[in-house]
């Protein structure tokens, strides 16, 4: 589906074309006289954030990253969106992912109905920016709540969930620089020397909001960072008491064994003949258990301090 928007008394157009199907796309290229190697880049969801400039049909190309509302595999993940300026005109290629901030990029258009192109760009930018904002608010509130069921038991399930909001943190902040790295590019493109001083005006805001997103993303990543290597400390030391425990229980019962493994050897012994004999080598077991064990406890208390 094809919309077309004027603004600013009819001097611009939006068009956003909103389809799956690659030949639509490669025959509606071809009417505005778009490169077609254009349509690989509108179509691929994969793609990263960069920005291309056609001098010959003064065509700007820009690909740009933005949250996909749905998680994916428990973790949020991220689509890129294309903007064409060409000939007066904005063009957005969406789908069934990004589709949902054309309503965005409308509710701008409202207030902002005296715009030119170049503004309108960078408000779709700074529009799109601010989208991360909420879903990293998000995770953040997951993060604490997670964080405060690791602190009363060290679950699998928890450990899982703090993975998939560490997966999806690295998406975030990928893309974010992506972006951040496209709009610092804008600056040094031969495109910025024909903005008007609103137009920079409106791309300093894009700006400045794409290095905060940086930042907040950075900073969550890490803080999850440092929670996942605590609770990985935690379960390594808690792994170390366990086989501390063993170990000394394994050494202590060596020594019931060898009493009376030598008391059950095929050969005369003291107090072979006492009736006693065997209470008499219960008892030289424990006196050799309880010593063992306290040098034992003295050991690994030095060692431990």
């Amino acid at each position: 589906m094809i919309t077309k928007t004027s603004f600013n008394n009819h001097k611009y157009n939006w068009i956003n074309i909103n389809l799956e199907d690659a030949s639509e796309l490669e025959n509606f290229y071809e009417e505005y006289g778009i490169d077609n190697e254009v349509v690989a880049y509108s179509l691929d969801r994969n793609e990263r954030a960069h920005l291309d400039y056609d001098p010959t049909t003064n065509t700007f190309v820009l690909i740009f990253n933005l949250p996909n509302q749905e998680k994916i595999d428990n973790h949020y993940e991220t689509i890129p969106m294309t903007f064409i300026i060409k000939d007066m005109q904005l063009i957005t290629v969406t789908n069934t992912k990004n589709q949902y901030v054309v309503q965005k990029i409308k509710h701008y258009l409202t207030k902002n109905e005296s715009t030119t192109i170049f503004k309108f760009l960078f408000g779709c930018l700074f529009t799109i920016t601010d989208l991360f904002f909420p879903y990293i608010e998000e995770m953040n509130f997951d993060r604490r709540k997670i964080n405060d069921k690791l602190k009363e038991k060290t679950t699998k399930q928890n450990l899982l969930s703090l993975s998939d909001l560490e997966t999806g943190i690295v998406y975030f902040v990928s893309a974010s620089k992506q972006n951040l790295v496209l709009l610092e590019q804008v600056k040094t493109h031969i495109i910025y020397r024909t903005l008007n001083t609103n137009e920079k005006e409106q791309y300093e805001d894009a700006l400045i909001e794409a290095r905060q997103l940086v930042e907040m993303t950075q900073l969550s990543s890490q803080i999850l960072q440092q929670l996942s290597g605590t609770y990985n400390n935690i379960l390594n030391n808690n792994l170390n008491d366990t086989m501390k425990i063993l170990t000394v229980l394994s050494i202590l019962l060596t020594v019931p064994t060898i009493i009376t493994g030598f008391f059950g050897m095929n050969m005369p012994l003291p107090l072979e003949h006492n009736a006693l004999g065997w209470i008499i080598a219960i008892f030289i077991s424990a006196i050799l258990w309880f010593g063992l064990s306290a040098i034992l406890r003295k050991i690994l208390n030095y060692r431990y301090l």
